[in-house]
């Protein structure tokens, strides 16, 4: 099961009473999977369309709850393709699917009794805090998916219209979120894709098992980037620590075949014989083998100075 379906079949087993809430949820539902069918003197009929069989149940149950309608969920074989069945909720002229889809914000009514498409949000469906995060569940539930967090954080609703597109992306940045929307083909889809800002979301709808999930992927990961890091720059630190000893045993080598380290002065000969003699040690354990010790950096001045000698030789 993918992680967009373990998060809707989540979201479908949460149970909201109030009446507001479950009509901002259907109403944004029907947004993202209805189709408007008209059936000519018959008048107009509705179908809410999912390959989630819990989303469908959703439907079913928050028609009857609303309206007390009966309806039948018909399911579509999808073999020829190998693909998920396709399950179907149709409410037909005689179920009122009319009065439905005005009152859930899909028509609109003009004064002169004629019906017409309404894009954008009913904002009398989103008057309140409870039944904003609702239309947001359901538009998840209608036509949003999340990628798998182990391979890279999306989260995004797919839309049909410009003007809806644009109201729930409005309606997800009230939440200090920062979603955008693009074009896709014939779709307008709302998105995000940080991952602190989808656990938001998820947390906004209701999806706290599936916020769980994705948080304990977010930290492994940032704890993988982050020991990568380290790794990288001690490695790279290793890198220069072992090209810096190279060239000092390169230039104590030439120094020793030219004059001979018997010509280095007592400190510079001391330090010269310890490198030679223990070729991969760091500077600091260099200095800890002087008598007297010296720090790092006193060591590090005199395998310069030895470098410096050995450049000079070289040069004549």
């Amino acid at each position: 099961m993918s992680f967009s379906s373990i998060a809707k079949s989540e979201l479908c087993r949460i149970q909201d009473e109030k009446n507001c809430c479950q009509l901002a949820e259907l109403s944004a539902i029907m947004k993202m999977s209805g189709t408007i069918q008209i059936n000519g003197k018959n008048g107009l009929g509705l179908r809410v369309t999912t390959e989630n069989p819990a989303i469908a149940r959703r439907v079913f149950t928050l028609l009857k709850n609303l309206f007390g309608v009966q309806t039948d969920i018909m399911v579509k074989k999808n073999s020829a393709f190998k693909k998920n069945n396709i399950y179907m909720v149709v409410i037909t002229p005689d179920m009122g699917a009319r009065e439905i889809l005005v009152k859930a914000g899909i028509l609109k009514e003009h004064a002169d009794g004629t019906l017409g498409i309404y894009h954008k949000i009913n904002s009398e469906l989103i008057k309140k805090s409870c039944c904003r995060r609702a239309y947001i569940r359901g538009a998840f539930l209608g036509g949003g998916s999340i990628s798998n967090p182990e391979k890279t954080y999306h989260l995004e609703f797919v839309t049909n219209s410009q003007e809806h597109a644009e109201d729930l992306m409005k309606l997800i940045n009230s939440y200090n979120l920062n979603s955008k929307v693009i074009q896709r083909k014939s779709n307008y889809v709302v998105y995000l894709k940080e991952g602190e800002q989808i656990i938001d979301l998820l947390n906004i709808i209701g999806a706290h098992n599936a916020l769980l999930e994705l948080e304990n992927v977010r930290i492994y990961k940032e704890m993988r980037n982050n020991v990568n890091r380290l790794v990288n720059c001690e490695t790279a630190n290793l890198n220069k620590t072992v090209d810096a000893a190279v060239r000092q045993i390169e230039s104590i080598n030439l120094i020793k075949e030219k004059v001979g380290l018997k010509k280095l002065p007592p400190n510079l000969r001391e330090i010269a014989e310890l490198r030679l003699n223990f070729p991969d040690v760091s500077l600091k354990e260099l200095g800890q083998m002087l008598n007297p010790p010296i720090g790092k950096s006193g060591v590090n001045h005199r395998l310069r100075k030895i470098e410096k000698i050995a450049e000079e030789l070289k040069d004549s």
